[in-house]
């Protein structure tokens, strides 16, 4: 199986280039005349409209097509090794080389189709007839791909987000930014499923960034003691469990404070601080409330379930009570 994966492998970087020698060819052909036939028959009135004053005959677009794909190829190489040579960077932050990339690819495929039509020679000036045209575009049909291109760019510019963050959306929706692009986020939750979420919601929603300055998370567990209890030892027994814990971090320490006096109970809240929150939360959670639960069946002090008194009032008595 890897020795076929090496040969398709193979092939597609094979057909690749020879694509691009085909390419080069025919435009070589075309700048040095060799297709006068083709030119002639492609360059006739019946093939040809006017845009701005100027003539475009079939011949000159697929000349034009050629060389613009020709360019374009030779762009595609270039910003990919500059890619992977401004990957390499482990000093530079992730969500910083992903701008200077994404920069440095719309600089070139622009000067790229500018020295594309410009080989195929096409009059640059009608260029001013197609910006017209793409400016409409952009306020019609390609206003939210407009948006979430120019969001992801700032987002990036700003350093709020990078990949490997782990993010809350304001729909409640959370997981590990796994890949940021022009147009959206891929975001990967708790249970496997991956969303794409547009640049453009990350700027103009609320999103909880969980380890932007520090992977430090806050735990809060509410527990509630019988009337009657030992409080003292019931928030020791809290403190201690969290304590104990291998993910808590001795800064900022553990706290626990009495909230109220419920129905019920005399309610309690733990916090505790994770060092680091991408490991998860849930489970040093589960295993803190677990250690709580043991440690107060051992101090005698138990946690109440709602109560509630009913008085029952005897037929007579109900009775002359309703007359009154």
């Amino acid at each position: 199986m890897k020795a076929i994966g090496r040969f398709l492998k193979w092939l597609a970087g094979f057909w690749k280039w020879a694509v691009f020698v085909l390419l080069a060819g025919v435009l070589a052909a075309i700048l040095t005349g060799r297709l006068s036939a083709v030119e002639q028959a492609l360059d006739q009135d019946s093939f040809a409209f006017s845009i701005g004053g100027s003539r475009i005959s079939a011949y000159d677009m697929l000349t034009a097509l050629i060389a613009l794909a020709t360019v374009f190829w030779v762009v595609g190489v270039i910003t990919a090794y500059i890619e992977r040579r401004i990957r390499s960077l482990e000093n530079v932050r992730s969500s910083t080389r992903i701008l200077i990339t994404n920069v440095i690819r719309i600089i070139f495929y622009v000067l790229a189709f500018i020295v594309g039509l410009d080989i195929a020679g096409v009059d640059l000036t009608t260029l001013t007839v197609f910006g017209g045209a793409l400016g409409i575009g952009l306020g019609f049909g390609l206003q939210k791909i407009a948006s979430n291109f120019i969001s992801g760019l700032i987002l990036l510019a700003e350093n709020a987000i990078e990949e490997g963050d782990l993010i809350e959306l304001s729909d409640g929706t959370a997981g590990f930014l796994r890949k940021t692009s022009a147009r959206y986020i891929l975001m990967e939750t708790f249970d496997g499923k991956e969303i794409l979420v547009p640049n453009e919601d990350m700027i103009t929603g609320r999103v909880i960034n969980w380890t932007l300055s520090s992977n430090k998370g806050r735990i809060q567990i509410d527990v509630g003691v019988a009337y009657g209890s030992d409080l003292r030892k019931a928030r020791e027994v809290m403190l201690e469990a969290a304590r104990s814990h291998p993910m808590t971090i001795a800064e900022p320490a553990p706290m626990c404070v009495l909230t109220r006096f419920g129905d019920s109970s005399i309610d309690f809240m733990l916090l505790f601080w994770v060092g680091d929150v991408k490991a998860g939360r849930l489970e040093p959670q589960s295993d803190v409330m677990f250690a709580i639960n043991d440690g107060l069946k051992e101090a005698g002090i138990t946690i109440p379930f709602p109560q509630r008194d009913v008085h029952m009032i005897p037929p007579d008595k109900a009775g002359t009570e309703a007359a009154g």
